[in-house]
């Protein structure tokens, strides 16, 4: 089972470095349906995993230039404190819910990936930093409840509404995934036993496979990226809720919200494809060089 989980793990540390989110919504299927453990564990768990391996693998694309700083600091921290609060509360929630949530939310996410980002242009008043900090708060709310890094919602975010492209999107996002998994992590870790030789193994796998997708995070066409990202996060969403609508049925009339998010989804999708891409405007504007200064 281990050698199992190792390859598994190396495959998600992959997709994490490449496309700078998709590592907890496939963890923690895997710990729940490969490796077995319980809802809780497997929660807690990914957010160690998807934290450790996003720290490891921001130093890789910063190296490419791909990181923006301040951006992800702003999300990061507001990140945190939202991933604690939702890591805290996440013990008040039945597993089928917290799992049956976390799916839906990956096809709603799915579906503004696959759908990109609406032509025009964005006004300074809607980048404000304060924006930022709700968004970021908000995200890390989510994150730490369903036990996710993050970054099936922190790329969308940053790409689609902060307008980086994807590239900086990518890899902005493994430092706010890092920050707030870990933070989630601590707001679980008091609740949880964890199999620590299995936390061990599956990390180090999944660091080792960040590292291989980070090389060539930057060499991949930003709407390729972006697609890739959409279609991974409803193809998971898809099968993570099929697994779960059964418990989530009882407790949250899962059908119609089903219903609701297929029919966005299809929306989303010719819309998608009827309109032109448009041009992106970043969240927080990075400083301009020297050299391209007025004088």
């Amino acid at each position: 089972m281990l050698a199992v989980a190792a390859l598994l793990s190396t495959l998600i540390g992959i997709t994490l470095g490449l496309l700078g989110g998709g590592g907890s919504i496939l963890t923690l299927p895997m710990l729940v349906y490969v490796v077995k453990l319980d809802a809780r564990e497997s929660i807690a768990s990914s957010l160690f995993v998807v934290g450790v391996t996003s720290l490891v693998g921001v130093v890789a694309h910063a190296r490419a230039g791909n990181v923006v700083g301040r951006v992800g600091a702003v999300f990061g921290v507001a990140g945190m404190a939202g991933a604690y609060l939702g890591g805290r509360l996440a013990h008040f929630v039945p597993a089928a819910v917290l799992l049956g949530a976390f799916a839906l939310m990956m096809l709603l996410t799915s579906a503004a990936m696959l759908r990109g980002r609406r032509t025009g242009h964005t006004t300074e008043r809607e980048l404000a930093v304060a924006k930022a900090l709700g968004l970021g708060f908000s995200v890390g709310v989510v994150a730490g409840l369903v036990g996710a890094g993050g970054g099936f919602l922190v790329v969308p975010a940053l790409s689609l509404i902060g307008g980086l492209p994807m590239p900086r999107a990518v890899g902005t996002s493994l430092m706010v995934i890092a920050m707030q998994s870990l933070a989630g992590f601590a707001g679980h870790v008091a609740h949880v036993s964890l199999h620590l030789p299995l936390l061990a193994v599956v990390t180090a796998a999944c660091v080792a496979g960040s590292l291989v997708g980070a090389r060539f995070a930057s060499r991949v066409r930003p709407e390729l990226l972006r697609k890739g990202f959409g279609w991974l996060v409803l193809a998971m969403g898809v099968f993570l809720l099929g697994k779960q609508l059964p418990g989530a049925l009882r407790d949250v009339g899962m059908p119609i919200a089903l219903a609701l998010v297929l029919v966005v989804a299809a929306v989303s999708l010719a819309r998608g494809r009827a309109a032109a891409p448009g041009h992106a405007t970043p969240l927080l504007h990075p400083p301009e060089p020297a050299e391209n200064k007025p004088v």
